[in-house]
């Protein structure tokens, strides 16, 4: 698997994707949203991570799956060297298995609707990637059946019952952050569609 040259600024704007997430990951969003208080549920990386979508979906546009695939192994690496130098091994192991798959997975539904209506590739495959990223890391990294991946250290599963989203019926705390996250992904997946046809009308595109 060979690197274009013309693939180097994706591999940037995927290393600065990932960057900005494990950075934005530490504060909070101190804000409330009705009865909701987002800083329960929520950090700043939520709103940054789901662009790493984009920069997959712009690369297979550009120049096919092929180099999609380098920039998400690209992205893949540094995300992993990131988390086991700020975080404990099950978070780097759940960081970087959901990156992984689910950034996969986007490349190759995104590859078989690329035919379609402009909007269907990068929306289907968004959303489907973002339920397996969602899935895995907040499972792997807090569902207490993975509790042996701390190898020792002090159990950093989030089982314990907490009101839905703040402010529903009781369930297990990941859950809650994962479906927290997983709105946020949704959002900014559509809001990138914006900038995605942008690049798809461009004559650089072409």
């Amino acid at each position: 698997m060979l690197i274009s040259k013309n693939t180097s600024l994706f591999i940037l704007a995927m290393c600065a994707v990932v960057v900005a997430s494990n950075f934005l990951v530490q504060f909070p969003v101190q804000a409330h949203l009705g009865a909701i208080n987002l800083a329960d549920l929520l950090t700043w990386g939520a709103f940054t991570y789901p662009m790493a979508f984009l920069v997959t979906d712009l690369t297979n546009r550009r120049f096919g799956k092929s180099q999609a695939r380098v920039v998400v192994f690209s992205g893949f690496i540094l995300a992993v060297v990131l988390s086991i130098w700020l975080a404990t091994p099950r978070i780097a192991i759940a960081s970087g298995s959901a990156f992984l798959l689910a950034q996969l997975l986007d490349v190759s539904i995104f590859d078989r609707l690329r035919a379609s209506q402009w909007w269907k590739a990068p929306l289907i495959s968004t959303v489907l990637g973002s339920i397996l990223d969602t899935i895995l890391f907040f499972g792997i990294a807090f569902a207490p059946v993975f509790g042996f991946l701390d190898f020792g250290g002090q159990d950093g599963s989030l089982g314990f019952a907490v009101p839905f989203l703040g402010i529903g019926a009781q369930v297990p705390l990941w859950i809650s952050l994962a479906v927290g996250d997983f709105i946020v992904k949704i959002f900014v997946g559509v809001a990138m569609l914006f900038p995605y046809r942008l690049f798809v009308r461009s004559p650089a595109a072409a």
